[in-house]
């Protein structure tokens, strides 16, 4: 049975036409039903993460801010959202919704969160939509308590994990790699572990090569890693609507079981966010972010 971390208190309210999908996470959970992904899935709810925990990676006071509704109107303009009692609670949440897929990633192999890849949020300030950074809380967080030594952050959505490499930056346990498009957000990048970037309207054949390039790279570079992180960004997708690349459902699809088969040949435990993807067809944007779980799946 493959884990699934997810929870009722992840949609947002958001005002009519707002570039992100604020109900693609129950979208999400409606398309793996009725493709019958949750017959062979057993589903976990995270509890909040607490203040305490998040300054690990987050400045106090920026979590103090979220949590009291305290942004003043540039910060919210950076984020992207307005505050609201569901965002707060459902940003406490979702962080550490990863952290429970990564546990149950090591219990079980694979593991998949119906949320997270919050990869912009910075140590002190949310961006691009992004209030906590969950890959960065869970790595640094597993490696303080012992239960990993080395863990790879694989972004493979198709702007930059820029928050994640700031924070976790000279910290020798987190190896962060990004593939992402070289002409999208963030327009100032920050330096990961390996920075992969990508030629605007790239397609499946391509990304395909760059990514077997990728792993075998990854795998010469890293002598010994515990667990991967695997951000399966779908704005990616020639339909997305903030995403420069040209791949087909087929190549996302492909791309995550390279991804997965690759580290699972290997014994190495995967936890999977589902990333960006943007699309005004709730259906559509749902689909896609439906095929990693399809290709998890398929690893059991």
């Amino acid at each position: 049975m493959l884990p699934i971390v997810t929870h009722p208190a992840y949609d947002i309210p958001l005002p009519e036409g707002h570039r992100f999908n604020a109900t693609k996470f129950s979208g999400l959970m409606q398309a793996l039903g009725s493709q019958g992904v949750l017959e062979s899935s057993t589903l976990h709810h995270p509890k909040p993460a607490s203040p305490d925990d998040l300054t690990l990676v987050h400045d106090p006071s920026y979590v103090a801010a979220i949590s009291q509704g305290s942004l003043d109107r540039k910060q919210l303009r950076t984020l992207g959202l307005n505050w609201s009692t569901q965002l707060r609670d459902r940003s406490f949440l979702s962080v550490e919704g990863t952290l429970e897929a990564a546990r149950l990633a090591l219990a079980h192999g694979v593991a998949c969160h119906a949320a997270g890849g919050t990869h912009h949020a910075h140590a002190g300030h949310g961006a691009g939509f992004c209030v906590f950074n969950d890959l960065a809380y869970t790595a640094m967080r597993l490696v303080a308590e012992g239960a990993v030594r080395q863990v790879l952050i694989l972004d493979c959505d198709v702007h930059q994990g820029d928050g994640t490499a700031r924070i976790a930056l000279g910290n020798g346990a987190v190896f962060t790699c990004s593939v992402h498009c070289r002409v999208n957000y963030p327009e100032k990048k920050a330096t990961s572990d390996w920075d992969i970037e990508l030629d605007e309207g790239l397609s499946d054949q391509g990304y395909l090569s760059i990514l077997d390039q990728t792993l075998a790279g990854l795998r010469s570079r890293l002598s010994k890693v515990d667990l991967v992180l695997y951000d399966a960004g779908v704005d990616v997708h020639a339909r997305d609507r903030l995403g420069r690349l040209k791949l087909s459902y087929e190549g996302i699809l492909a791309r995550d079981r390279k991804v997965l088969t690759h580290f699972r040949s290997l014994g190495i435990p995967v936890a999977t966010v589902i990333g960006g993807g943007y699309s005004e067809d709730l259906a559509e944007v749902s689909h896609r972010h439906s095929l990693i779980f399809r290709a998890a799946i398929e690893t059991l």
